[in-house]
């Protein structure tokens, strides 16, 4: 029986999405370079990048600290729980002295609190302006 390379991404649980996406390529190689899915090439080498602290594991904590730092500049003003969160991946990723995962976790749930606050505060002034809009309309 022949098998498809994607069968790897169903193996390691894959999104759906990601799978039937990937399907077409004959390669992962040609599929990795048309990904404009960053979430899913950095989940992909998460997958396959060694163990918990391994020096490829850490190196890729790193590159995705990195690509969270490209939308700090969407955070709110004043809002400095996502940065404290990537600053302390990136010290526990160099192995900095004193900053355990128990740490990172604690950052990152914090910053994922901002964010869910952020996003609730979106959305009612999203549905008031749609309000506003429904009542000028009439």
């Amino acid at each position: 029986m022949t098998t498809h390379w994607t069968d790897l991404l169903v193996k390691h649980n894959a999104c759906r999405e990601a799978v039937d996406w990937a399907r077409p390529y004959s390669t992962f190689q040609s599929a990795w370079d048309a990904c404009e899915r960053a979430d899913w090439m950095l989940w992909w080498l998460g997958k396959t990048s060694g163990a918990q602290g391994s020096p490829a594991h850490r190196a890729l904590v790193l590159t995705a600290c990195a690509c969270a730092r490209t939308v700090l500049h969407l955070v709110r003003t004043g809002e400095a729980r996502p940065q404290i969160a990537i600053e302390t991946a990136e010290q526990w990723a160099r192995d900095e002295a004193g900053v355990t995962l128990a740490d990172v976790r604690k950052a990152a749930y914090a910053a994922a609190v901002a964010a869910a606050a952020y996003a609730a505060a979106a959305s009612a002034a999203n549905a008031a302006n749609a309000a506003a809009v429904a009542s000028a309309a009439a």
